[in-house]
């Protein structure tokens, strides 16, 4: 048997001998394999016994340092992981969520973890997971004076042995037990939210735990802003400037969506398509300044009178288009005859401080009786919309059978 085979034998025979864990033997098989591929190539070596035994007993002698290496090792496997994880996600429901699954998995027997996004002084519920695998199910809702509300205003962390014995969990109740850390997740200066974990046993979080979670706290303060600014420019791109109101592209990507749905469910989808009575005139004669003023003031109250199903959106100048999902024809003049009153009960001034006269024409179209695809209903509801304004202002019709035709 050559040198390297004699020490790593006899290394190994040493290192199983000794009362270690299982990670802690396969740290040290590793490094006695660099070190004796080393010491191999060493000419000279008289008492090779000696030498595998020395090798050995330094390692484990240091196993201490061996402990403290490996488990850094961990820490940044964990922290890649949970920068690649948490990166890859934009939208805050999917961020929270992999915030908490990651919590649950680096902390051993967590019973559950919590998301609190803070804005204004105020907590919002923000996900949750626990160790049956239950999502978004919080355990409680923030007390003014207690745990989680006294981390974010103090942007300091707090570790609960004991519940039931801190002054924070005083009069809660009973089934409340255990351990809890919560955790700020900051931004700079700025608390963007808390983080809680808790264990149904009592007592202290490791070092090393305390420092995962503090890790993952770093990186989920990041992505749940980079969250938000991203949510801010979708919005904003879907978002009409003048009226506050969803622009085209987002009434065309909510309309496609209905229409998926509503084949699925087989239930009827309605179509309005609106123009307003009245606009041309005053931005003929004050201008276009006056004009957009005009329709702010007028379309924005409008968004307020509808489900929170229903969809409203600037379709373009002074048109308007309502989505209403599970409506039938009669339903969908309700409704739009309800956003015509409350346009006309609208006070607008004009320069002149005489007040605005405006109502509203439109179209209805119903799928699948006047279209089957997004298109074709806008189609069908411009169509009838031009027909109203033709034969009758302030007056809704119906699109014709069989779409455009």
């Amino acid at each position: 048997m050559d040198l390297q085979a004699e020490l790593l034998n006899i290394a190994r025979q040493r290192i199983e001998q000794d009362s270690l864990s299982r990670n802690e033997k396969d740290c040290l098989r590793t490094l006695m394999d660099l070190l004796v591929g080393s010491v191999s190539e060493i000419k000279g070596i008289a008492d090779k016994d000696s030498t595998g035994k020395n090798l050995v007993d330094n390692l484990l002698d240091n196993k201490n340092l061996l402990a403290v290496i490996h488990q850094q090792t961990e820490e940044l496997e964990a922290l890649k992981r949970i920068s690649r994880n948490l990166a890859t996600r934009l939208e805050s429901d999917e961020v929270l969520t992999g915030i908490v699954t990651e919590a649950m998995r680096l902390i051993k027997n967590a019973h559950d973890a919590h998301i609190f996004l803070y804005h204004d002084g105020m907590l919002s519920f923000g996900a949750a997971l626990d160790n049956e695998g239950n999502h978004n199910h919080p355990f409680a809702e923030p007390r003014p004076e207690g745990l989680t509300y006294q981390v974010a205003r103090s942007r300091q962390m707090v570790v609960v042995e004991d519940q039931r014995k801190h002054p924070l969990f005083k009069d809660t109740p009973e089934h409340w037990k255990g351990s809890i850390v919560a955790i700020p997740l900051m931004m700079g200066e700025r608390v963007v939210g808390v983080m809680n974990l808790a264990r149904l046993t009592t007592g202290g979080f490791t070092e090393g735990e305390i420092r995962l979670l503090s890790l993952l706290a770093d990186q989920a303060a990041i992505a749940i802003v980079n969250a938000r600014l991203h949510e801010a420019v979708s919005r904003q791109a879907r978002s009409d400037i003048l009226t506050g109101l969803p622009n085209r592209r987002a009434l065309d990507e909510r309309l496609e969506e209905e229409v998926k749905l509503a084949k699925h469910a087989d239930h009827p989808l309605s179509v309005v398509m609106m123009d307003m009575d009245g606009f041309k005139r005053i931005n003929d004669t004050f201008g276009h300044v006056v004009g957009d003023e005009i329709l702010a003031k007028a379309f924005a109250p409008l968004a307020s009178s509808i489900r929170s199903s229903d969809f409203l959106a600037r379709y373009g100048g002074d048109e308007l288009t309502l989505v209403l999902p599970d409506t039938d024809i009669p339903a969908a003049n309700v409704v739009a005859h309800k956003l015509q009153e409350q346009l006309r009960r609208t006070k607008i001034l004009l320069p002149n401080r005489k007040r605005a006269r405006l109502d509203l024409s439109g179209g209805i179209a119903m799928y699948p009786l006047h279209g089957r695809s997004a298109s074709d209903l806008l189609r069908a509801a411009d169509e009838a919309l031009y027909r109203a304004k033709k034969n009758s202002r302030g007056q809704f019709f119906v699109a014709q059978n069989g779409g455009t035709g």
